[in-house]
């Protein structure tokens, strides 16, 4: 009876203890919950918010360059870019993934492997670099650039063949051409952002690039990058736990990038673009009766620069490329021909980067050298045909004998054998020794003076920075191949041509700095090179009196708006460490070389009463080669140079396009001077920047007496 009664206790116990964890268990979630929602609501609603929202970018559009005029030398214009959606992407088969990068493939026309490529985010096991994805994985990734509308609107208008993929307009790069300009080393390109970059960034917090941006990489494009390329967007989209977008979330504008305005003068620059080709054109049909083939003209380079400021007004060079080579992606093809050699390396800017033997345009330099160094207005040197130093004959190469002259008449005659015994007399003065690298130098010194041997400062990157073949610099590449020279010399071969010879030479005593390297130097001839931009630059001091200018093509930064937002003034790097009357007397003498000089007969009928020009020409022996032509001219407000490599003389193949240039310069026709004429209003480039309407119209700069 007791055991049937303990029983029912029993289970009602149990009963009991089981509500008991019941009732525990959902007090305990009910204070959990609690907490969640109310005491950490906060907290974990943002980070719910955190894992359920992403940010795309939104690229900025970029900001404009214009010339001094206010002309568009880069704009932007729309472009259809297919990209493919990889949220959307990841949701079909294998199967379906492959047949839909064919179809895509074969609309735009790019091979299949590059798309697949391209669509793997960059660190990723099997990612390209300059192919892969850079930037957010929520972002649908351009596979192709540029394609026609017909292709956009097939992508459009078939969704079902086409799914997740995209075909949306987006700014590219323009380039309006003014006056039919190039420009293309100076302007410089774009391309995408690199890892690195994009690394150094997130390391600066510089939020103005992301994984998508593009960058400049070369000329102004690069240089000033941080003003051009704005400030990019972001909007924001939901995803689900599995990254699939859902829907937009906001959206943040970015802001446009600064417009540069440059010195650059379209007019002036179509002028010398097209004199600078013609030039060589012409030189290319010249028979040349020293190799007795026609001139080769394998490059050149042309440079228009203020006098009193630094700033170039026009630069050219030859061969060059279409910048628009870079919009939208560059092909293997297209690249490797940029660094061809056979076409002539495309890429390189031979006014900035090509490195030339001056020839006689080194005269005044050297003048300038000797008259602060003992040399008087009054000297007199005898201009022989030849001169004989050591065992070699060392003769005139433009010139025939004058006699006795002076420093001014052997300027503008050209004469090699009077700056020959200039530079003879100073090495037997100071440097005997051909071993000495430290003896003095009178004309070294002065040409460093001038800038000679190092990089000017223009603000474009890239520039080379010439050389002068000085004692120290022999001695340097002596020891750097040597062992080369004296491998050829061992060889046992007892050959006698050329290298042989050389090379024996060379391995038993090329560090010595004899008098023939003296002489050589003294008329810009030997291994001393510089390029076209330091010689204008070291010109234009010698027209300015002797201030050296950093060069400048960037004028001011303005933004989208149109307010200034900086003004790029010019630069002193320096000043002549030389007296005002060795530069005044260069300045004069130069004045009788396309008067009665070596330029005259190219300068006939021109109105020189009027448009004071001051030139020297050149013509550069180099071995193996034809010679490299050179003409250097300038007057009050600018400084015209011309360099064509393998053209023969200087004032034969450059004289007459030298002479265009000037001519529309100050508006000549014959021998009457219209300013009215001239490419740019009132002949000097303007004080004052273009005016920016709010409707986005850019007015020219107002002149001075309007």
């Amino acid at each position: 009876m007791a055991a049937r009664q303990s029983a029912p206790r029993t289970g009602r116990l149990r009963l009991v203890v089981i509500q008991v964890l019941v009732f525990s268990l959902f007090a305990t979630l009910l204070v959990r919950l609690y907490y969640l929602q109310v005491v950490g609501g906060d907290e974990y609603h943002a980070r719910a918010a955190s894992q359920s929202v992403r940010e795309i970018v939104v690229q900025p559009q970029r900001g404009l360059i214009v010339d001094d005029q206010g002309r568009p030398l880069v704009a932007n214009r729309t472009s259809w870019v297919v990209s493919i959606d990889r949220t959307v992407l990841g949701k079909l088969t294998p199967h379906q993934q492959d047949l839909l990068v064919e179809r895509v493939s074969d609309v735009v026309h790019v091979p299949a492997g590059r798309i697949r490529r391209s669509l793997v985010t960059c660190g990723e096991d099997g990612s390209e670099p300059g192919v892969c994805w850079n930037g957010s994985p929520y972002q649908p990734v351009p596979v192709a650039s540029d394609v026609t509308k017909t292709v956009a609107l097939r992508v459009l208008e078939q969704p079902e063949d086409f799914p997740g993929v995209l075909a949306e307009q987006q700014s590219v790069r323009a380039y309006p051409r003014p006056f039919g300009i190039n420009l293309a080393h100076v302007l410089g390109y774009l391309s995408p952002i690199t890892e690195d970059e994009l690394d150094a960034a997130r390391d600066d917090d510089d939020r103005s690039v992301n994984g998508a941006s593009v960058v400049g990489r070369a000329g102004i494009e690069q240089e000033y990058d941080e003003f051009l390329r704005g400030m990019p967007g972001y909007r924001s989209v939901a995803v689900d736990s599995m990254g699939r977008v859902l829907g937009d979330d906001g959206e943040v504008a970015g802001t446009p990038g600064d417009t540069l305005v440059t010195s650059i003068d379209a007019k002036v620059q179509s002028v010398v673009e097209q004199q600078l080709a013609q030039t060589i054109r012409t030189a290319r049909q010249t028979y040349d009766p020293v190799t007795h083939k026609n001139y080769v003209a394998d490059s050149g380079a042309a440079v228009v620069m203020e006098a009193r400021t630094g700033r170039l007004v026009a630069m050219a060079s030859q061969p060059t490329y279409d910048p628009e080579t870079w919009v939208g992606g560059i092909s293997k093809k297209q690249l490797a021909r940029l660094y061809s050699d056979e076409a002539g390396n495309p890429l390189l800017g031979r006014a900035t980067q090509g490195q030339f033997a001056p020839g006689s345009t080194w005269k005044p330099i050297m003048t300038v050298g000797a008259l602060n160094n003992g040399f008087t207005p009054a000297t007199r040197l005898n201009c022989s045909s030849g001169l004989q130093v050591g065992n070699r004959w060392f003769k005139n190469y433009e010139s025939a004998s004058y006699g006795m002259i002076g420093f001014d008449q052997a300027l503008q005659l050209s004469c090699d054998t009077f700056f020959y015994r200039v530079g003879l007399s100073y090495w037997q003065q100071y440097g005997t020794d051909p071993t000495n690298v430290d003896a003095k130098d009178p004309l070294v010194e002065e040409a460093k003076n001038f800038g000679f041997g190092s990089e000017t400062g223009i603000d474009l990157p890239g520039e080379a920075s010439g050389r002068i073949a000085d004692r120290k610099w022999k001695l340097e590449y002596w020891k750097s191949m040597k062992d080369y020279y004296c491998k050829i010399d061992e060889d046992g071969s007892g050959k006698q041509d050329f290298l042989h010879v050389f090379a024996h030479e060379f391995c038993l005593e090329g560090n010595y700095y004899r008098a023939g390297d003296a002489v050589n130097y003294s008329i810009g001839q030997g291994d001393t090179i510089v390029t076209p931009l330091q010689l204008a630059r070291a010109y234009a001091a010698i027209s300015n009196g002797g201030t050296l200018y950093e060069p400048r093509i960037g004028k001011a930064i303005v933004s989208p708006d149109g307010r200034l937002q900086r003004l790029i003034k010019p630069k002193v790097q320096g000043k002549l460490d030389a007296s005002k009357e060795s530069i005044d007397y260069v300045n004069q003498a130069l004045l009788g070389t396309p008067r009665t000089g070596t330029l005259a007969w190219k300068f006939g009928g021109f109105p020189l009463d009027k448009v004071h020009i001051r030139g020297k020409t050149g013509s550069a022996e180099v071995h193996g080669k034809q010679s490299t032509s050179w003409i250097a001219s300038f007057d009050e407000n600018y400084v015209v140079i011309m360099m064509v490599a393998q053209a023969g003389t200087g004032s034969g193949t450059s004289g007459p396009a030298v002479r265009k240039i000037w001519e529309r310069l100050y508006g000549v026709d014959g021998m009457t001077v219209s300013p009215d004429r001239a490419a740019i209003p009132g002949t000097t480039p303007p004080g004052g920047l273009p005016t920016f309407t709010r409707d986005g119209t850019i007015l020219p700069p107002a002149r001075e007496e309007d």
